[in-house]
């Protein structure tokens, strides 16, 4: 199953697609890894940024769309961007989307570290991986 870790911070969206197994899995699409969402965006500019998700996942057979759960309140919520983000993807995506918490994507990588040589050295990119990492088998 090819999952898309799809990792959101303020106007931008990280990407990191999967396929295989945790004991075995490869990268696909390694260059396309951002797509952006200006602030303040238009109607158009928002339904723009809602195409070029599809496109990717059109493009790349993504099979499951998997995102960062927002901190709703508190220091570190997630701010205007982040929100409008999430509800274009979970509105126009023609495929399942899950939501993963931090807290589960931390006890994951403890007890599958040794698994995840593909990670990503920058810090966004590799929340995304951990992210798509989540629901491979």
């Amino acid at each position: 199953m090819l999952i898309a870790g799809m990792f959101l911070k303020a106007n931008e969206v990280r990407i990191v697609t999967l396929v295989g197994s945790r004991m075995s899995h490869q990268l696909v699409a390694p260059k396309v890894n951002k797509f952006t969402l200006v602030k303040n965006p238009s109607q158009s500019e928002v339904a723009q940024f809602g195409e070029a998700i599809l496109a990717y996942c059109d493009e790349h057979k993504v099979e499951l769309i998997v995102l960062n759960r927002r901190a709703t309140s508190g220091q570190g919520a997630g701010g205007a961007g982040t929100f409008l983000m999430e509800g274009v993807i979970l509105a126009m995506a023609r495929i399942n989307v899950e939501l993963v918490h931090p807290a589960t994507v931390r006890a994951t990588d403890k007890r599958n570290a040794e698994f995840k040589d593909l990670k990503p050295k920058t810090v966004d990119l590799g929340k995304a991986y951990d992210l798509a990492f989540e629901f491979l088998n």
